[in-house]
Formats: structure tokens, sequence, C-alpha cells
């Protein structure tokens, strides 16, 4: 399919965007720690995502928030393939999600580092090569116990296993923008990585 939006309904587009980035904002693993009395901001890396998570409340919570937080990826992008939007506008509107975790409107801009949504965005993609990328992070994780060095290389092999099954090229090129933006949220983990100074779950 074309990379193009003219099929899309402007409108419909504009609502989902809206939607997708709204779902996206909910800062999950903030409020689920915090209805357990816990805040993620005053432990661990300080970050709202699943690994500090599971730092605070334990892996069983962890993966509460991993599910639950990959579902804000999949489920605008699902949404948006059933009312019949093409391949362009969903990709958008998967970025829209990813972006509103990473910069949500509940903590001014604040937010996660976006793996889990990512997750969610790419079984919306393409579930094999979303499972696949999923494999190599926790491989790496279980060999490094460093989950930045898992979440980087998953979301970098992405957009390889995206080539290998000959996704459609709106789909490519959202891996692609996906993998630069959780990069660039981890600019503080690859430095500690860079001084060996990163903590091991």
């Amino acid at each position: 399919m074309a990379f193009s939006l003219a099929s899309a309904s402007p409108g419909l587009l504009v609502a989902f965007l809206l939607f997708a980035y709204a779902l996206g904002s909910i800062p999950t693993g903030l409020w689920i720690a915090r209805a357990r009395g816990v805040d993620l901001r005053t432990i661990g890396s300080g970050n709202i995502g699943a690994t500090n998570v599971s730092r605070g409340l334990g892996k069983g919570w962890a993966i509460t928030v991993l599910i639950l937080d990959a579902a804000k990826g999949w489920l605008p992008m699902a949404l948006a393939r059933r009312f019949g939007l093409p391949d362009a506008a969903i990709a958008l509107v998967g970025l829209a999600a990813i972006v509103g975790h990473m910069f949500t409107f509940f903590l001014r801009g604040k937010g996660g580092k976006g793996v889990a949504t990512s997750l969610g965005v790419s079984l919306a993609i393409y579930p094999p090569a979303g499972l696949c990328s999923f494999a190599l992070y926790v491989l790496a994780y279980l060999a490094t116990r460093l989950s930045s060095v898992g979440s980087l290389l998953g979301m970098w092999s992405f957009p390889v296993f995206c080539w290998v099954f000959g996704v459609p090229r709106p789909f490519f090129l959202l891996s692609f923008a996906t993998a630069i933006l959780v990069t660039l949220r981890h600019k503080a983990n690859i430095a500690r990585l860079l001084r060996g100074e990163e903590k091991r779950a």
C-alpha cells in the first residue's frame, strides 16, 4: 500500500491521534504504585515504567504494568485498522501512543521511555516481528541483567525484522522512528553503560 494519507478521513484521523495520545499518556505504573503507597519517582531510577515497578513492587506488578503499557500501543492501532484507516494513518496513530507515553500531559510532559508501549505497537504492526524483538530483549536481559541493554537491542532489532518480514513501508518507517525515540530516552542509561555504572536488575 502506498505511503499516503489521502484516503483517510481527516476528522477520523485526528480523533484517533488524540485518542492514541491520551491513552498513551496514562501513567499506568505511577498510578498502580501510588495505589500501593509507593511513589516510583522517588525510588530506583525514578522512571514510571515496568522495570522500576519491579524494583518498588515486585515482578508480578511489573508484568501487569508491562501488559497494560503494551495495550496502550496495541489498542488504538487495532481500532484504527478496524475502522479502515490506511497504513500511513495507522502508523501515525501508533506513534501518537508512544509519544503520549513518553511525554504525558498527566506529568506535564514527562513520562516513561516508551519500551512497553512500543512493544504493543510492534505487535499491532506484525506480531511475528514484534515477538522476535521481544525474545531478543528477554535473552539480552537474562544474559546481562540490564533492562536498558535488552530494551535497546529489542528496539533496534525490530526494524530489521520488519524488513525481513516485508512489512509495509509506513510501518517500517514507524519502527525506525520508534527506535530513535526510545534511544534518545535512554541517553542517561547509555552514559551509565559507557561508564560501567548501569544498575542491574
